[in-house]
């Protein structure tokens, strides 16, 4: 099956460097010069994932991605900017991106980025009818359900995937390249970057104090591991909230300490 991508940068000569090697490498692609024009095109059955820059004149790629966000939970969006400081990078997944992409970037690391989020779009891989409880946090797999006291807490597709795989081994440290072998697959389990970034942005949304986190805990130079807790299964009776998918961005960069 043909992997059809929505393309959306308003600069002619890199978006004709991009749709053409996709397209010579077997891709079927739109383009697309603005966000507004690209949400007029936008159809999640159509499209496997998205393409956006965000340095865009108008509405702009984040403001873009949001937009795109409420027409699908699922659909992988792959951020391409030129900014690579970890706030802008922060600011994108929280925008609901999956991925961000620092230009320049060689054509191999794009291509595995954009295949690697189909791919996990397209895969199912957890468990169904599984519910945790730890503390004021519970999740629920086949409900993409995450609960505060509570309340609902809006996560990316990533995000959920990162939260549960460590809520699933509770009180148990998961090194750093295991977790990018399980979430993002085996060809990145020594790149842990942006490990860093996920985990900001999750203490930010989960945590009271997300300088000094209560649930989400780093052991130096290992991994990071969720505070034990016990699991059950009150959470299986409520009514899906969003479809089951697993788009997840894949991390580059060398190795080194996640905080």
């Amino acid at each position: 099956m043909v992997t059809r991508l929505l393309v959306v940068d308003d600069e002619m000569e890199i978006r004709k460097v991009i749709c053409g090697t996709l397209r010579r490498l077997g891709f079927e692609v739109c383009e697309s010069t603005r966000a507004e024009e690209a949400l007029a095109l936008l159809d999640p059955v159509r499209f496997d994932a998205v393409l956006l820059d965000i340095n865009m004149p108008g509405m702009g790629g984040i403001a873009g991605c949001r937009a795109i966000r409420k027409i699908s939970a699922t659909l992988p969006i792959l951020m391409l900017t030129v900014r690579d400081a970890e706030d802008d990078k922060v600011e994108a997944l929280g925008a609901g991106a999956d991925d961000y992409i620092t230009k320049p970037f060689a054509v191999r690391e794009l291509v595995a980025r954009v295949n690697a989020a189909v791919r996990r779009a397209q895969c199912v891989q957890t468990p169904t009818g599984s519910a945790i409880s730890i503390g004021e946090m519970e999740i629920c797999s086949d409900r993409r359900l995450f609960l505060k006291r509570g309340e609902p807490i809006r996560l990316t597709p990533t995000e959920f995937d990162f939260i549960y795989y460590l809520m699933r081994h509770q009180g148990r440290v998961v090194t750093y390249r295991r977790l990018l072998s399980s979430i993002w697959g085996v060809e990145f389990r020594d790149q842990v970057e942006y490990l860093r970034t996920y985990m900001r942005q999750l203490r930010r949304k989960i945590e009271d104090d997300p300088a000094n986190p209560r649930y989400l805990l780093t052991e130096p130079y290992v991994g990071y591991r969720f505070r034990e807790g016990t699991a059950k299964p009150s959470l299986s009776a409520l009514p899906p909230l969003l479809p089951k998918a697993f788009p997840a961005g894949i991390p580059n960069g060398a190795f080194e300490e996640p905080n």
